[in-house]
């Protein structure tokens, strides 16, 4: 068990860039770099006043020095190569890359009115900078999160050089080198863009706010709450772990970080009230992975949507709402239905901890993220001012927290330790804060660089061909839109995947749509490419999800991965829902009692759509319920789909509610009116 644990731990250790067991001083190196690096971001949130070019430039340098000094060339090189994949010291040559890539990344920074002056004619050395920057960025990614990332990096701006002598269909006019370099390096159109730019400023905070609740000791308080209050129930453990997760997925944007923190506790126990291993598994992986649907940081997408879509925070934060708790709402009913086929007990009373006794050791967890919430979405403060509140208040959670538990032990006299542990905590918070942000940095710089080449002119000619594979018909977009996603996600970050494909379908789903005859906000639009990234975390054979769970819990890590993936296709439907009905990502809903509502019919569609998967509803379905489910599901999700048919009118849409749950009812009576049967005979 044990060194399946640690193996799921180096999966998340890769991700993070922790590669390298190194020696004191430059364990201490790094440690320093990390902590400035979460000072300046501090700072930029209290006092600090910088321009955006500034900021972005200082905040990918940390990261790239972070990442040159902690991660190898290459990871199983051959006998020749293997200096460059020493884990056990710092290379010399990745000293000089930390130094050339900090260099290069503050360039823009410190010749910007020279920049400025220049624009469009840049003399050698810019040209010499700002090469260094592609390739050093593009390096820093494939040693941060893999080859993919930097192969479509480079198909694409390879695409911008080769246009002019592809073939018809695709011919571009190209761009001379020059061009290239001022739009992707020494410009806010490539790397320097809007997904950095929301990284530097907003992102860091939240994703400091989450390492700094770890170190604390906030997830195993998640984990004894959830247990305490579900653990009893059929099923329990997998409960606690949908609701553990939920509560980790707040502020965490990684679901590899989420399963290591959580399905360390939660998978054994699932495993000991009867689920098979491969189900444990995969539960905990479809509940960490929607845990990045979870506003307030949705995987760090949801400030880049508020940027691309021009919308305050708060509405990206509504408009999610709906779909994300209706999956976990679905997932809460699938483990449900799982327990219940395999005859499943819950933990016994023994077995759980006592939930007065987690509250009164842990309440003080919940403070931070009640004051992140209160600051959202009453008071309206800025993203970045109120992850940056949480943070102070924490920090000062965590004295407290040191200081009752030293008095609890030895007394007064132990102040000084406790105020030393303290300071231990807060600093490992701050390091673990900046080597999780490496790869989001690194990720959405280099997405930029797409993003920026796809601004050079690009974007027309891909809206062309996606028509034409499209053949005007939405639905065959939409699942264009989907697959390649996943295709993509399956080697990027989610938020790269989202990145890159918001930036090449998002606008054409609008356009298109309309011109068939669709209604599509853009907000759906983002949301829908969002949706499908996440996805590809646990979409066989590379979700990397999949892996640290399965090694978690001794079970195949593909089979692991398909029956995640069975698990998340109730999450799979919803966006196919919001963009025909764009009332469940409440467009243009402003009553609380229909939103309310909207949300209720939500979660029973989801129930019968999972049912219907599952097989199973209050008994196993037989074949023909199966399309009763289903058409029951569409009903609940689109209760428009009625009104032509019946030739009713707009203003009776939300009556068809009751229709879809007459649909629901009769269901049920009749499975119940079978089991009865089954009993007398």
């Amino acid at each position: 068990m044990a060194r399946k644990i640690k193996t799921a731990e180096e999966i998340l250790k890769e991700e993070t860039g922790e590669v390298r067991s190194l020696r004191s001083y430059e364990s201490y190196l790094i440690s320093t770099i990390a902590i400035a690096w979460a000072f300046f971001q501090l700072s930029l949130a209290s006092f600090l006043i910088l321009d955006g070019t500034k900021t972005r430039a200082i905040h990918l340098a940390f990261a790239m020095s972070i990442l040159f000094l902690s991660m190898p060339i290459v990871k199983r090189p051959p006998r020749f190569l293997r200096y460059f994949a020493a884990t056990d010291k710092i290379p010399v040559n990745d000293y000089i890359f930390a130094i050339l890539g900090a260099a290069a990344a503050l360039y823009i920074a410190v010749d910007a009115n020279g920049l400025a002056m220049r624009a469009g004619f840049p003399i050698t050395r810019d040209v010499v900078f700002g090469f260094a920057t592609v390739i050093l960025l593009l390096e820093a990614t494939r040693r941060s999160i893999g080859p993919a990332l930097t192969i479509i990096a480079l198909a694409f701006s390879a695409y911008a050089f080769l246009g002019p002598y592809m073939p018809q269909f695709m011919a571009f006019k190209g761009v001379s080198l020059n061009k290239y370099l001022n739009q992707i390096s020494l410009s806010t159109e490539g790397i320097y863009g809007i997904p950095l730019g929301v990284s530097a400023s907003i992102v860091y905070l939240f994703v400091l706010l989450g390492s700094m609740l770890d170190k604390a000791g906030a997830g195993k308080f998640f984990i004894d709450m959830s247990l305490s209050l579900l653990g009893r129930f059929k099923g329990g453990p997998a409960k606690a772990a949908i609701v553990a997760s939920g509560f980790t997925g707040l502020v965490s944007g990684s679901s590899i970080a989420n399963i290591v923190t959580t399905g360390t506790f939660t998978i054994p126990l699932m495993k000991k009230v009867g689920y098979p291993a491969t189900k444990a598994a995969a539960t905990e992986v479809a509940a960490s992975t929607d845990g990045q649907l979870m506003p307030p940081i949705m995987g760090a997408a949801a400030f880049i949507i508020a940027e691309y879509v021009n919308v305050p925070y708060i509405e990206v934060v509504k408009a999610a709402a709906v779909p994300a708790f209706v999956s976990y709402f679905a997932l809460f009913y699938v483990t449900h239905l799982e327990a219940s086929k395999l005859g499943m007990r819950g933990l016994t009373k023994d077995e759980c901890p006592k939930f007065f006794e987690v509250i009164r050791n842990g309440a003080h967890y919940l403070i931070p993220i009640f004051m992140l919430v209160y600051e959202l979405v009453i008071v309206r403060h800025s993203p970045e001012m109120a992850a940056y509140n949480a943070v102070l208040i924490l920090a000062l959670i965590i004295f407290y927290q040191e200081i009752r538990k030293e008095f609890k032990t030895g007394g007064s006299k132990n102040f000084a330790a406790a105020m030393i542990n303290s300071i231990k905590t807060i600093g490992n918070g701050l390091i673990g804060g900046s080597r999780n942000m490496v790869s989001v940095a690194l990720a959405t710089a280099s997405a930029g660089i797409i993003v920026g080449v796809v601004g050079m002119g690009i974007g027309g000619m891909i809206t062309q061909i996606v028509e034409t594979l499209a053949q005007g018909n939405i639905f065959l977009l939409l699942l264009i839109t989907a697959i390649a996603s996943l295709l993509l996600g399956m080697g990027l970050p989610t938020t790269a995947t989202y990145i890159v494909m918001a930036s090449l379908t998002a606008p054409i789903i609008v356009n298109l749509g309309a011109s068939y005859g669709f209604f599509i906000p853009l907000m759906a639009a983002h949301l829908f490419c969002f949706y499908f990234g996440i996805l590809a975390d646990d979409t066989p054979p590379v979700g990397l999800a999949s892996y640290a769970a399965a090694a978690i819990a001794d079970s195949p890590p593909i089979a692991t991965g398909i029956q995640g993936f069975t698990y998340d296709l109730r999450t799979a439907i919803i966006p196919f829902m919001f963009v025909f009905n764009t009332d469940l990502i409440l467009h243009n809903i402003y009553s609380w009692p229909l939103g309310i509502l909207i949300f209720v019919m939500a979660c029973f569609a989801a129930f019968a759509f999972t049912a219907a998967i599952q097989g199973w509803f209050i008994t196993k379905n037989k074949f023909w319920e199966i399309p009763f489910l289903l058409a029951t599901a569409f009903i609940l999700f689109r209760p428009g789909t009625l009104l032509p048919i019946l030739g009713l009118g707009e203003d009776m849409k939300y009556w068809m509610y009751l229709i879809g749950m007459a649909c629901f009812g009769l269901i049920v009576l009749e499975q119940m009116f079978r089991i009865r049967l089954a009993k007398k005979a």
